[in-house]
Parts: C-alpha cells; structure tokens; sequence
C-alpha cells in the first residue's frame, strides 16, 4: 500500500498570485528548494528541477500531468538518486476576503519508504511556509 503526503494550507492572497507562485519559474526559485528548468504547466510537458544545497541537491524530473488554471495543476515527481516516482497534486480554491486555500498532495510513496515520506512532508512544510513570506508584501 503506498503512503501520502497530505497537507492544507490558506494563504493570504488571491488565487491568480498563488497559481502564479505555482507555475512561474522565477517565483518558484523564491519559495522551493529548487531551480526550475524550463517549467512551463502545459500537459504533457517535461521539465526539471535541480535542488539547491539546501534542498539536499537532489535532481527531480517531472511532467505535467494537469494543468487547470487556476485550480489544478498536477506533475509527476521522479527522483532517481531516491528511486521514488509520486506525483505531487495541488488543488487551490478561493477563500474569501481574497484569501486562497491551498491543498498538496504527493501521492505514490512505496509502503517501505516511510522516511522519503516524512521528509517530503517537512520539506513541502517548510516550503509553503516561505511561499506565504513570498506572496505577502512587503
């Protein structure tokens, strides 16, 4: 049975900003560990983020799978050094007084990779919270 990473979060800002944050290669350099290659949230596209130390380093690769703008985008997450294929699921929905609930999910874990699990959790933790640094201004 695979595992799941399951997280929600509301952040303080409209829905375009957030799927913005999401999809835009410089915006996601702010907030992951992670420099975008050529990401663009086109189904079907390829594209590869390369880890910053911080990050571990780690190089993952990836394809969209769904692109809904602004409340869907799904991609597959492949980390060879790991030998783990998930795929990672946002789901983003207005809250009201311009706010935007936003849901991950990483999906796929293998019923023996207990720790890859845990460390996508605190690592998409840590992430999202810089995402709301990121969004709120200054």
């Amino acid at each position: 049975m695979s595992q799941t990473v399951s997280l929600d979060f509301e952040l303080k800002s409209p829905i375009e900003r957030v799927w913005h944050a999401l999809t835009d290669s410089a915006m996601l350099s702010r907030w992951t560990f992670f420099d975008p290659e050529d990401f663009r949230p086109v189904v079907g596209h390829r594209f590869r983020l390369r880890g910053r130390p911080e990050g571990g380093g780690v190089v993952v690769d990836c394809e969209v799978l769904v692109a809904d703008p602004p409340h869907r985008l799904s991609y597959t997450w492949d980390v060879e050094a790991f030998r783990h294929r998930t795929t990672v699921a946002w789901t983003l929905t207005e809250a009201g007084d311009g706010a935007t609930r936003l849901h991950l999910e990483q999906s796929g874990f293998d019923s023996d990779a207990t720790g890859a699990a845990a460390g996508a959790k605190y690592a998409w933790t840590h992430m999202l919270n810089r995402l709301q640094d990121v969004l709120t201004p200054a």
